[in-house]
Parts: structure tokens; C-alpha cells; sequence
């Protein structure tokens, strides 16, 4: 009685790998997300995908759009959430009104790179400023790759 649970962790972190090569990221935001009912349990699952993810202002807060979390199996047909509605982000005024001056230059967006959940098991998501690739700049990033699979070939 009024032992520690032993609990086994599951480290939850899901990336947006299409992000890193369309994009090239100026800075980097951890911010919290708003969420309902059973979404923290499909993200316990892994059940996200980020790869169609983008955010956007609405009046004065920041939410992230076309983030798919499946909806929660044993969440019942009234209990379950919508698989892509939009969420919250949460941030302090400051990071919210540095995002929106810099969203308003020209050329940059805000892309959700990775979805976490933290130490205390609350679900956060990294969010970098961002301005998109040109087509050269892609081809040579993976030049860039390639050369180095190629070296560490060599290595062995």
C-alpha cells in the first residue's frame, strides 16, 4: 500500500521528416497542444501523423491544422475526437507575437517538426520557423547525403 507504480515509459516522439527537406528552419518553438477527450491516448499509441501539418494565425492564437491523431479504438462512437480538426497551440505572448511579425515577412511559415510527450506526460510539439526550400537547394542536401552514406561506407 502507498507503494511506486512501476510504470514501463514508452517514449513517444513523431517526426516530420518531409519537413527537413522542404523546408529550412530559422528557429525552433516547443509549445503545448491543446487537446480533447481521447487524443492523448492515440498519441500514447503513435497514432499521429504530422507529414500534411501546418499553422496558421487565427485572430491572435496559434493552431496547428491537418495534424491526424486516429481516433482512440476503445473511445466509443461519443466519446472519440475528430481525426483532423484543428488544435491550440500554447504559447507565451511574447513567442506568439515574434511568430506572427515574422509570418507576416515575406517567405516565412510555421511547420510542426515533432510531436512529443514530456516528462510529466504532457503532449508538446516542436514548431520551427520556416522558409522553404528552393529546388537547388534540395538537390544539394542530398548530395550532401549521399557523400556521406558513401563515407562512412568507406570506414568499414
Amino acid at each position: 500500500m502507498g507503494g511506486k507504480k512501476l510504470e514501463i515509459k514508452q517514449k513517444v516522439k513523431i517526426k516530420n521528416r518531409k519537413a527537413s527537406h522542404e523546408y529550412e528552419f530559422i528557429e525552433k518553438f516547443v509549445a503545448g497542444v491543446s487537446l480533447k477527450g481521447t487524443e492523448i491516448k492515440s498519441i500514447r499509441m503513435q497514432k499521429v501523423s504530422l507529414q500534411d501539418a501546418f499553422c496558421l494565425f487565427i485572430g491572435s492564437e496559434l493552431i496547428v491544422r491537418a495534424m491526424h491523431i486516429a481516433p482512440y479504438e476503445m473511445g466509443g462512437s461519443y466519446n472519440n475526437h475528430e481525426a483532423k480538426a484543428d488544435r491550440k497551440l500554447l504559447l507565451t505572448k511574447k513567442e506568439l507575437s515574434k511568430l506572427d511579425r515574422k509570418v507576416k515577412e515575406n517567405g516565412f511559415t510555421i511547420v510542426p517538426t515533432q510531436l512529443f510527450i514530456n516528462d510529466r506526460g504532457l503532449a508538446k510539439i516542436e514548431i520551427a520557423l520556416a522558409r522553404g526550400k528552393k529546388l537547388y537547394d534540395k538537390r544539394n542536401d542530398l548530395k550532401a547525403k549521399d557523400q556521406q552514406r558513401e563515407m562512412s561506407k568507406m570506414k568499414y
